[in-house]
């Protein structure tokens, strides 16, 4: 019998298999980009200790440090292989699409990571303990490496949304993968809210110093490189969505922005009336506000902000190759990949699907609604739950109070026929149509 290379689904309920990665992730990034972050801030303020012979700014540079080591560095490593875990679980193509286009540009990233957690540990314990200069260039080279590891990192996210050249089809070369019209927006938009972060943190920080002056001075100066920070967010912003390949750009632009776009510009309200608080009067940024500030700005900012990008990429979770099910969609002569789409309407998931068990192999008026179900597993729940009013995207919900009749026909021409440019356009044998149709329409 004729097979695709399908792995064992994973699906978790009420939430969907794709949201758990989501949210293990979104708790990885709020980490690790506060360290990137402030590893400019580092930077900046290093040189300005040395430059100005400033010795009370390496004790908050120290004081910061500690900080750093546990948030992003001790809660990031955790987080990180969480992901890898959840990503592998719920997308293994995708996952395997990215390692066998860029193993050697994340084994790469991992050589600046490590310097990057060897670098954070040598710049605490290192200072007052050498001189100045050879720790201004350690600072330097923490620098360097954090956002080394962004970009590398970046380059690897940008290709999930959109190859770097159309040339990568035919060619499968890495360098074609990773540079695309998207990368550099992408970095741009990621390390302006990375220096967001750090001074959204850096109040933490300052709120807790004795010495008034030096604490007004620092959080004013904080307020600054935030709005910064948040300029280069907006700008980036503008050039990113201009980037956009159409079917991204079409679900942005009709579902979630519709949807979403208020509280996008009211995060970004708060996010500025906090600084300007902070610039205009810095006594009033106390350790509670400042903690409970750090805490709603990464919840409201980062979750929200990873959910739009994660579901921009759709119907595609790889190189707009791979769809979200993880079925191949297009030849990719370059690394020897074919499409299933064809195969997947002769034969149907059903008979293709390795793991699908033996008795639901034919459809029958006795295994119907099961093979429904099962299809609807395998082609939507990396993108839907499949529990009626569960969390995200509840699948049922999309066919309200219609009859079988009624969702084969919205299948048949409607998502078959590609309308929803960010609805995978997979075409099912009559059989396994009117099966999924027929379990969609027991759940209303």
């Amino acid at each position: 019998m004729e097979y695709i290379g399908l792995y064992p689904l994973f699906y978790f309920p009420q939430i969907g298999s794709a949201w758990l990665m989501g949210i293990t992730g979104s708790i990885h990034i709020m980490a690790s980009h506060t360290s990137v972050g402030a590893a400019l801030l580092f930077a900046f303020l290093a040189h300005k200790a040395y430059k100005e012979d400033r010795p009370e700014l390496y004790d908050y540079m120290k004081k910061y440090g500690m900080f750093l080591v546990i948030f992003s560095y001790v809660i990031g490593s955790i987080t990180g292989p969480g992901i890898w875990y959840t990503a592998t679980a719920a997308s293994p193509r995708g996952i395997s699409a990215l390692i066998h286009n860029f193993v050697w540009v994340w084994a790469t990233e991992w050589v600046f990571f490590i310097v990057e957690v060897i670098g954070v540990f040598t710049l605490i314990y290192t200072i007052g303990k050498i001189d100045r200069k050879t720790h201004l260039k350690l600072t330097y080279m923490f620098a360097l490496a954090s956002v080394s590891t962004l970009f590398l990192i970046i380059g690897i996210i940008s290709f999930m949304m959109w190859p770097g050249t159309e040339a990568w089809y035919q060619t499968g070369s890495a360098s074609d993968a990773f540079f695309g019209i998207n990368t550099f927006p992408h970095m741009f938009l990621r390390i302006g809210f990375m220096i967001v972060m750090s001074a959204i943190i850096g109040f933490i920080i300052s709120s807790n110093l004795k010495e008034k002056e030096l604490r007004i001075e620092l959080t004013r100066k904080l307020a600054v490189i935030g709005m910064i920070g948040g300029f280069t967010v907006m700008m980036s912003f503008l050039w990113y969505i201009q980037t956009l390949p159409q079917s991204a750009w079409d679900l942005f632009h009709d579902v979630l922005w519709a949807r979403d776009g208020m509280t996008r510009i009211i995060v970004v309200s708060i996010i500025a009336l906090y600084l300007i608080l902070a610039f205009a009067l810095p006594r009033s940024i106390n350790t509670v506000l400042a903690v409970v500030m750090m805490l709603v700005i990464g919840v409201i900012g980062v979750w929200p902000g990873e959910k739009m990008r994660e579901s921009m990429r759709k119907p595609y979770v790889a190189g707009r190759y791979i769809y979200s099910n993880q079925l191949i969609a297009r030849d990719v002569p370059g690394k020897h990949v074919k499409s299933e789409m064809a195969l997947v309407a002769e034969k149907g998931l059903l008979k293709l699907d390795p793991f699908v068990p033996d008795h639901l192999r034919t459809i029958t008026p006795e295994n119907q609604l099961e093979a429904g179900k099962l299809i609807a597993k395998i082609a939507c729940s990396n993108c839907h739950s499949l529990e009626k009013g569960a969390k995200f995207r509840p699948l049922p919900d999309r066919f309200p109070q219609m009859d079988a009749a009624t969702i084969e026909t919205i299948l048949t021409d409607v998502v078959a026929a590609g309308v929803r440019s960010y609805i995978p356009p997979i075409k099912l044998p009559t059989d396994e149509t009117k099966a999924l149709a027929a379990w969609l329409a027991t759940q209303n």
